[in-house]
Protein backbone atom coordinates (compact mmCIF):
# COMPACT_ATOMS: atom_id res chain seq x y z
CA UNK A 1 0.00 0.00 0.00
CA UNK A 2 1.44 3.22 -1.04
CA UNK A 3 -0.24 5.89 2.01
CA UNK A 4 0.00 3.77 5.51
CA UNK A 5 -3.50 4.54 7.22
CA UNK A 6 -1.36 3.92 10.26
CA UNK A 7 0.22 7.66 11.57
CA UNK A 8 3.74 7.85 12.09
CA UNK A 9 3.05 8.59 16.07
CA UNK A 10 0.44 7.82 18.09
CA UNK A 11 0.26 10.31 20.77
CA UNK A 12 -3.05 11.64 21.22
CA UNK A 13 -4.14 14.75 20.01
CA UNK A 14 -6.78 17.10 20.07
CA UNK A 15 -9.04 18.75 16.97
CA UNK A 16 -8.61 22.49 17.17
CA UNK A 17 -10.70 25.41 16.18
CA UNK A 18 -10.21 29.07 16.25
CA UNK A 19 -9.95 30.88 19.78
CA UNK A 20 -11.86 33.87 18.14
CA UNK A 21 -13.95 34.62 15.41
CA UNK A 22 -11.19 36.89 12.36
CA UNK A 23 -12.66 38.73 9.63
CA UNK A 24 -10.55 40.07 6.68
CA UNK A 25 -11.66 42.54 3.71
CA UNK A 26 -10.34 42.70 0.28
CA UNK A 27 -10.31 42.65 -3.83
CA UNK A 28 -9.82 39.13 -5.05
CA UNK A 29 -7.35 38.25 -7.85
CA UNK A 30 -9.23 37.34 -10.94
CA UNK A 31 -12.34 38.58 -10.50
CA UNK A 32 -11.60 41.74 -8.98
CA UNK A 33 -15.02 41.86 -6.58
CA UNK A 34 -14.39 42.88 -3.13
CA UNK A 35 -14.95 40.33 -0.69
CA UNK A 36 -15.68 40.16 3.28
CA UNK A 37 -14.23 37.14 5.02
CA UNK A 38 -15.72 35.66 8.81
CA UNK A 39 -13.25 32.85 10.08
CA UNK A 40 -15.42 31.68 13.07
CA UNK A 41 -14.92 28.66 15.36
CA UNK A 42 -17.09 25.67 14.68
CA UNK A 43 -17.61 22.09 16.36
CA UNK A 44 -15.51 19.16 16.16
CA UNK A 45 -15.43 17.38 13.15
CA UNK A 46 -17.22 19.89 11.23
CA UNK A 47 -13.75 20.56 9.27
CA UNK A 48 -12.68 23.43 7.05
CA UNK A 49 -15.65 24.72 5.05
CA UNK A 50 -16.67 28.02 2.77
CA UNK A 51 -20.68 29.68 3.03
CA UNK A 52 -21.20 32.14 0.59
CA UNK A 53 -23.63 34.37 2.70
CA UNK A 54 -24.50 36.49 -0.56
CA UNK A 55 -26.30 32.86 -1.91
CA UNK A 56 -28.57 31.79 1.40
CA UNK A 57 -29.98 28.98 0.10
CA UNK A 58 -26.35 27.62 -1.48
CA UNK A 59 -25.34 24.41 0.27
CA UNK A 60 -21.53 25.07 2.30
CA UNK A 61 -18.67 23.91 0.42
CA UNK A 62 -15.88 21.62 2.28
CA UNK A 63 -12.31 22.50 1.57
CA UNK A 64 -11.47 19.16 0.44
CA UNK A 65 -9.58 17.84 -3.15
CA UNK A 66 -12.87 16.35 -4.36
CA UNK A 67 -14.56 19.64 -4.55
CA UNK A 68 -11.98 20.91 -6.33
CA UNK A 69 -13.27 22.36 -9.69
CA UNK A 70 -11.03 24.81 -11.73
CA UNK A 71 -7.18 25.09 -11.14
CA UNK A 72 -6.36 27.54 -13.74
CA UNK A 73 -3.73 29.92 -11.96
CA UNK A 74 -5.40 29.24 -8.78
CA UNK A 75 -7.59 26.46 -6.66
CA UNK A 76 -11.24 27.18 -6.70
CA UNK A 77 -13.54 25.11 -4.78
CA UNK A 78 -17.41 24.01 -5.60
CA UNK A 79 -20.00 22.30 -3.28
CA UNK A 80 -19.30 18.90 -5.54
CA UNK A 81 -20.13 16.65 -2.18
CA UNK A 82 -22.79 16.77 0.76
CA UNK A 83 -20.32 18.22 4.08
CA UNK A 84 -20.05 14.70 5.97
CA UNK A 85 -21.29 16.41 8.93
CA UNK A 86 -23.32 20.12 9.36
CA UNK A 87 -22.05 22.17 12.34
CA UNK A 88 -24.73 21.74 15.31
CA UNK A 89 -24.99 25.43 15.86
CA UNK A 90 -25.61 26.37 12.22
CA UNK A 91 -28.28 23.64 11.22
CA UNK A 92 -28.45 22.70 7.38
CA UNK A 93 -30.96 25.38 5.42
CA UNK A 94 -32.76 23.29 2.45
CA UNK A 95 -30.33 23.24 -0.68
CA UNK A 96 -31.27 25.72 -3.39
CA UNK A 97 -32.15 24.63 -6.56
CA UNK A 98 -28.58 25.66 -8.34
CA UNK A 99 -27.96 26.04 -12.21
CA UNK A 100 -26.01 23.20 -13.38
CA UNK A 101 -24.00 26.08 -15.52
CA UNK A 102 -23.29 28.02 -12.56
CA UNK A 103 -23.13 26.19 -9.02
CA UNK A 104 -21.32 28.24 -6.31
CA UNK A 105 -18.35 28.35 -5.99
CA UNK A 106 -14.82 30.11 -4.21
CA UNK A 107 -12.25 30.80 -5.76
CA UNK A 108 -8.51 31.53 -4.95
CA UNK A 109 -8.68 29.42 -1.20
CA UNK A 110 -5.08 28.18 -1.74
CA UNK A 111 -3.50 31.23 0.49
CA UNK A 112 -5.85 31.32 3.34
CA UNK A 113 -6.11 27.51 3.43
CA UNK A 114 -1.98 27.43 3.69
CA UNK A 115 -2.30 29.74 6.65
CA UNK A 116 -4.61 27.46 8.26
CA UNK A 117 -2.82 24.46 7.51
CA UNK A 118 0.00 25.91 9.59
CA UNK A 119 -2.06 26.54 12.56
CA UNK A 120 -3.53 23.30 12.65
CA UNK A 121 -6.62 24.40 12.26
CA UNK A 122 -9.14 21.74 11.97
CA UNK A 123 -12.08 22.84 12.38
CA UNK A 124 -13.54 26.44 10.76
CA UNK A 125 -16.40 28.03 9.23
CA UNK A 126 -15.71 30.59 6.54
CA UNK A 127 -18.32 33.19 5.34
CA UNK A 128 -17.57 35.03 2.51
CA UNK A 129 -19.70 37.30 0.74
CA UNK A 130 -18.99 36.66 -2.93
CA UNK A 131 -17.47 33.91 -5.24
CA UNK A 132 -13.32 35.18 -4.44
CA UNK A 133 -11.29 34.90 -1.29
CA UNK A 134 -9.22 38.34 -1.19
CA UNK A 135 -5.81 38.30 -2.31
CA UNK A 136 -5.00 40.83 0.65
CA UNK A 137 -1.00 41.80 0.06
CA UNK A 138 -0.62 38.51 -2.44
CA UNK A 139 0.87 36.42 0.51
CA UNK A 140 -0.28 35.25 3.39
CA UNK A 141 1.17 37.32 6.26
CA UNK A 142 -2.31 39.00 6.73
CA UNK A 143 -4.13 35.62 7.07
CA UNK A 144 -1.17 34.73 9.44
CA UNK A 145 -1.68 38.12 11.70
CA UNK A 146 -5.33 37.41 11.40
CA UNK A 147 -4.91 34.13 13.06
CA UNK A 148 -2.13 34.30 15.23
CA UNK A 149 -4.09 37.23 16.80
CA UNK A 150 -7.17 34.87 17.19
CA UNK A 151 -5.63 31.75 18.68
CA UNK A 152 -6.55 28.57 18.79
CA UNK A 153 -8.59 26.47 21.10
CA UNK A 154 -8.34 22.87 22.06
CA UNK A 155 -11.65 20.38 21.24
CA UNK A 156 -13.36 17.46 23.12
CA UNK A 157 -12.36 15.34 20.26
CA UNK A 158 -9.54 13.24 18.96
CA UNK A 159 -7.29 14.37 15.77
CA UNK A 160 -7.08 12.21 13.16
CA UNK A 161 -3.32 11.17 12.89
CA UNK A 162 -1.54 11.62 9.85
CA UNK A 163 -1.03 9.12 7.11
CA UNK A 164 3.11 8.12 5.98
CA UNK A 165 3.28 7.71 2.13
CA UNK A 166 5.60 4.50 1.92
CA UNK A 167 6.26 4.45 -1.71
CA UNK A 168 6.86 7.29 -4.08
CA UNK A 169 4.13 8.80 -5.67
CA UNK A 170 4.07 11.35 -8.81
CA UNK A 171 2.55 13.43 -10.97
CA UNK A 172 4.29 14.95 -14.00
CA UNK A 173 3.55 16.68 -17.17
CA UNK A 174 6.39 17.37 -19.44
CA UNK A 175 9.01 18.49 -17.32
CA UNK A 176 6.76 19.71 -14.34
CA UNK A 177 6.39 17.03 -11.45
CA UNK A 178 5.19 16.83 -7.95
CA UNK A 179 6.12 13.59 -6.12
CA UNK A 180 5.76 12.36 -2.50
CA UNK A 181 8.59 10.64 -1.40
CA UNK A 182 8.77 8.37 2.19
CA UNK A 183 10.29 10.57 4.76
CA UNK A 184 10.30 10.25 9.03
CA UNK A 185 8.96 14.02 9.27
CA UNK A 186 6.54 16.13 6.81
CA UNK A 187 9.28 18.47 4.25
CA UNK A 188 8.51 20.86 1.13
CA UNK A 189 10.65 21.18 -1.43
CA UNK A 190 9.98 23.52 -4.70
CA UNK A 191 12.01 24.80 -7.63
CA UNK A 192 11.28 27.10 -10.81
CA UNK A 193 13.21 27.95 -13.53
CA UNK A 194 12.05 30.67 -15.23
CA UNK A 195 13.83 32.35 -18.00
CA UNK A 196 13.91 35.80 -17.07
CA UNK A 197 17.04 36.42 -15.44
CA UNK A 198 15.50 38.15 -12.26
CA UNK A 199 13.54 34.49 -11.35
CA UNK A 200 15.99 32.23 -13.09
CA UNK A 201 16.47 28.91 -11.60
CA UNK A 202 15.59 29.19 -7.68
CA UNK A 203 14.58 26.27 -4.85
CA UNK A 204 12.99 26.42 -1.21
CA UNK A 205 13.05 24.38 1.22
CA UNK A 206 10.84 24.08 4.48
CA UNK A 207 9.76 21.47 7.28
CA UNK A 208 7.41 22.31 9.99
CA UNK A 209 10.15 22.28 13.21
CA UNK A 210 7.16 21.36 15.54
CA UNK A 211 4.60 19.10 13.65
CA UNK A 212 1.09 18.63 15.91
CA UNK A 213 1.75 14.87 16.00
CA UNK A 214 5.21 15.10 17.09
CA UNK A 215 4.01 16.67 20.33
CA UNK A 216 1.73 15.54 22.86
CA UNK A 217 -1.42 16.84 24.16
CA UNK A 218 -0.42 19.08 26.94
CA UNK A 219 2.47 20.82 25.38
CA UNK A 220 3.09 24.34 25.93
CA UNK A 221 1.02 27.09 24.19
CA UNK A 222 4.49 28.41 22.96
CA UNK A 223 5.51 24.93 21.47
CA UNK A 224 2.32 24.85 20.42
CA UNK A 225 3.08 27.77 18.09
CA UNK A 226 6.69 27.11 16.71
CA UNK A 227 4.96 25.69 13.80
CA UNK A 228 3.14 28.22 12.75
CA UNK A 229 5.24 31.28 13.94
CA UNK A 230 8.20 29.52 11.22
CA UNK A 231 5.61 29.61 8.48
CA UNK A 232 4.62 33.10 9.50
CA UNK A 233 8.49 34.14 9.45
CA UNK A 234 9.75 31.78 6.28
CA UNK A 235 6.99 31.09 3.71
CA UNK A 236 3.42 32.87 4.92
CA UNK A 237 5.39 36.60 3.46
CA UNK A 238 5.90 35.08 0.16
CA UNK A 239 3.69 36.93 -2.29
CA UNK A 240 2.35 35.77 -5.67
CA UNK A 241 4.07 36.91 -8.79
CA UNK A 242 3.51 36.86 -12.49
CA UNK A 243 5.20 38.00 -15.84
CA UNK A 244 5.11 42.12 -17.35
CA UNK A 245 4.56 40.31 -20.57
CA UNK A 246 1.43 37.85 -20.17
CA UNK A 247 -0.36 41.05 -18.04
CA UNK A 248 -2.73 41.90 -21.13
CA UNK A 249 -3.46 38.57 -22.46
CA UNK A 250 -4.59 37.49 -18.79
CA UNK A 251 -6.85 40.74 -18.42
CA UNK A 252 -8.60 39.70 -22.04
CA UNK A 253 -9.25 36.03 -20.85
CA UNK A 254 -10.93 37.44 -18.08
CA UNK A 255 -8.10 36.82 -15.04
CA UNK A 256 -5.69 39.15 -12.72
CA UNK A 257 -8.45 41.65 -12.62
CA UNK A 258 -8.05 42.50 -8.90
CA UNK A 259 -3.77 42.23 -9.63
CA UNK A 260 -1.87 44.91 -8.77
CA UNK A 261 1.57 46.53 -7.59
CA UNK A 262 0.19 46.49 -4.44
CA UNK A 263 -0.16 42.66 -3.78
CA UNK A 264 1.63 40.95 -6.66
CA UNK A 265 5.15 41.23 -7.70
CA UNK A 266 6.08 41.82 -11.26
CA UNK A 267 8.96 40.99 -13.34
CA UNK A 268 10.28 41.69 -16.61
CA UNK A 269 13.42 41.32 -18.42
CA UNK A 270 14.99 44.23 -17.12
CA UNK A 271 13.99 43.20 -13.29
CA UNK A 272 11.49 43.49 -10.84
CA UNK A 273 8.49 46.40 -10.92
CA UNK A 274 8.04 46.70 -7.10
CA UNK A 275 11.73 45.79 -5.11
CA UNK A 276 12.34 44.88 -3.13
CA UNK A 277 11.75 40.98 -2.69
CA UNK A 278 10.77 40.50 0.88
CA UNK A 279 13.28 37.18 0.45
CA UNK A 280 16.16 36.24 -2.63
CA UNK A 281 13.99 33.42 -3.52
CA UNK A 282 10.28 34.46 -3.26
CA UNK A 283 8.66 33.23 -5.79
CA UNK A 284 10.05 29.53 -5.18
CA UNK A 285 8.68 30.51 -1.49
CA UNK A 286 5.11 31.33 -2.64
CA UNK A 287 5.30 28.15 -4.90
CA UNK A 288 5.72 26.19 -1.86
CA UNK A 289 3.00 27.93 -0.21
CA UNK A 290 0.36 27.16 -2.86
CA UNK A 291 1.42 23.77 -2.68
CA UNK A 292 0.81 23.25 1.25
CA UNK A 293 -2.80 25.13 0.77
CA UNK A 294 -3.42 22.53 -1.98
CA UNK A 295 -2.59 19.80 0.07
CA UNK A 296 -4.45 20.97 2.68
CA UNK A 297 -7.40 20.04 1.30
CA UNK A 298 -6.37 16.41 1.96
CA UNK A 299 -7.36 17.58 5.70
CA UNK A 300 -3.91 15.92 7.45
CA UNK A 301 -1.37 15.88 4.39
CA UNK A 302 0.63 13.12 4.44
CA UNK A 303 3.58 12.55 5.98
CA UNK A 304 6.43 12.73 3.19
CA UNK A 305 8.71 14.73 1.48
CA UNK A 306 7.01 16.44 -1.23
CA UNK A 307 8.85 17.66 -3.83
CA UNK A 308 8.15 19.97 -6.95
CA UNK A 309 9.41 21.65 -9.89
CA UNK A 310 7.79 24.11 -12.30
CA UNK A 311 4.36 22.41 -11.41
CA UNK A 312 0.67 24.16 -10.78
CA UNK A 313 -2.38 24.62 -9.46
CA UNK A 314 -3.60 21.37 -11.57
CA UNK A 315 -0.40 19.22 -10.82
CA UNK A 316 -0.60 19.93 -7.28
CA UNK A 317 -4.40 19.16 -6.97
CA UNK A 318 -3.33 15.31 -9.14
CA UNK A 319 -1.33 14.40 -6.52
CA UNK A 320 -3.49 14.74 -3.81
CA UNK A 321 -6.30 12.97 -5.67
CA UNK A 322 -3.52 10.02 -6.57
CA UNK A 323 -2.96 10.35 -2.91
CA UNK A 324 -6.35 10.18 -1.92
CA UNK A 325 -6.92 7.02 -4.22
CA UNK A 326 -3.89 5.24 -2.42
CA UNK A 327 -5.05 6.07 0.82
CA UNK A 328 -8.79 4.05 -0.10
Amino acid sequence: MAVNQQAVNQQAVNQRTLGAIATATGVGLHLGQHTRVRLIPAEPGAGRYFVRTDLPQAQPIAAVVTNVVKTQLSTELGAVGLMTQQPAEQPAEQPAEQSAEQPPTVRTVEHLLSALMALEIDNVRIEIDGPEVPLLDGSAKEWMALLLAAGYAEQPAAKDLPAAVETPISVQSGDALVTAFPSSELRFSYGIDFELAPIGNQWHSWSPPCPAHKTTQERAKTEALTMAESFAAEIAPARTFGLADQIDYLRSQGLIKGGSLDNALVCSAEGWLNPPLRFPNEPARHKLLDLMGDLSLLGDIPIAHYVAYKASHGLHIALANKLLARSC
